[in-house]
């Protein structure tokens, strides 16, 4: 039985949920995403917009410059995820096995269900569209490799006046001819600098790719020349994984005003420690490595990470790793711009050990136990410190 897999993609999500919200933002440019002011950048755009050249990530106040009369609509994240979850529940109507790769994104393996991949593509989209007035294009192919690619590829063939709603079908045993004639920066795994080497090699074309001896891209490549070579024949067998693994967990700020206070700059990493300690906890989760990430007003990043023996979940013992490090690369009266707190290394959270090997005090615990549950309850943000910085 050929395998058969579907690749949905959301249009412009944020966007079409907006235009849900307030229907009077059809047909006009808009975009959602922080002000210009505060350093603001284009998490989503119309398709109005898009026509002037905005897009995804770019600053907020370039998208203002293309389009002087764009309008900047705040997200909405809490709608954003009970339509994301309102989508794939429709997709659990036709197949459990789901992979939900992002918000606005999903493989499904529909292998041995009776009906064509097409008309369950078609049959999916009629009840987005329709039922939850969300456009939404798939790719329907032998694997996920190549279903990717053709959503991708059928969303750019369709006019970019509005969202595509755009259905293409590769057929079993044409997935490398359906990639032959594509640039090779199509294909997964080629980014920009192996894009370059490749053409400098004569290779083009996806197809041109394929052609190539297996012994020119390891000795050029290493592993990852064979690797790209099986994905350039349309050859790939992962899985649709139903369950996806949290690799790290963190929290960063971006400042309106760059900051050289040190005190600031503790109260900020105060807050977002709580913050990663809270989702670790909500996950079941515990990390062994905490992570720094700092940027200064001119862009340079640095990042310094600190390891344990045993696993990190309390806020306080994220904050007080949090704080070494930063005490580590502070450089005084240095202007930052970013600043962010992560951890990885990440297994199942065992609540009875903290940071320095012992047990975590019965009575810190209790209050953290206390503190989470009315977190549960009201929200994330029910509960702010009296100062940022006490520990």
């Amino acid at each position: 039985m050929a395998r058969m897999v579907i690749h949905l993609d959301l249009d412009a999500f944020f966007c079409a949920v907006e235009e849900g919200r307030d229907p009077a933002l059809r047909g006009t440019a808009f975009a959602v995403g922080g002000r210009p002011e505060h350093r603001g950048v284009v998490s989503s755009c119309s398709y109005p917009a898009r026509k002037f050249g905005v897009h995804s990530a770019m600053p907020m106040s370039q998208a203002v410059r293309l389009v002087p009369n764009l309008i900047i609509v705040p997200p909405h994240f809490d709608a954003y995820r009970a339509a994301s979850k309102q989508v794939m529940a429709l997709l659990g109507e036709i197949t459990p096995l789901i992979e939900q790769i992002s918000i606005d994104e999903a493989f499904l393996d529909v292998t041995g269900i009776p009906d064509a991949g097409e008309r369950l593509a078609k049959r999916l989209q009629g009840a987005i569209n329709g039922e939850l007035g969300l456009p939404c294009s798939f790719g329907v192919a032998s694997n996920k490799l190549v279903a990717k690619i053709a959503n991708n590829i059928g969303k750019g063939s369709k006019s970019k006046d509005a969202p595509p709603n755009a259905i293409l079908v590769v057929p079993h045993g044409e997935e490398a001819a359906f990639l032959a004639p594509l640039p090779i920066n199509e294909l997964w795994g080629v980014g920009p600098k192996t894009a370059n080497e490749l053409r400098q090699m004569g290779v083009y074309t996806i197809g041109d790719l394929a052609r190539c001896a297996p012994s020119l891209l390891t000795r050029r490549f290493g592993k990852h020349g064979a690797d790209i070579l099986e994905r350039a024949k349309g050859i790939d067998t992962r899985p649709v994984e139903t369950e996806r693994e949290t690799k790290s967990i963190s929290k960063e700020t971006t400042f309106t005003r760059d900051v050289r206070s040190a005190d600031k700059l503790r109260q900020t990493l105060r807050a977002l420690s709580d913050g990663v300690g809270w989702r670790l906890r909500q996950e079941g989760l515990q990390g062994s490595t905490v992570k720094l990430k700092l940027r200064w007003s001119d862009f340079t990043t640095v990042s310094r990470q600190m390891s344990f023996p045993q696993g990190v979940s309390s806020d306080d013992d994220i904050y007080h790793a949090a704080i070494e490090l930063f005490d580590q690369c502070w450089q005084s009266n240095r202007a930052v711009r970013l600043i962010g707190v992560g951890v990885s290394s990440l297994s199942e959270y065992n609540r009875q050990l903290d940071l320095w090997g012992g047990t975590q005090d019965d009575k810190q615990r209790k209050l953290q136990a206390a503190l989470d549950e009315l977190k549960s309850r009201f929200g994330e943000n029910v509960i702010k410190r009296g100062n940022a910085g006490d520990t």
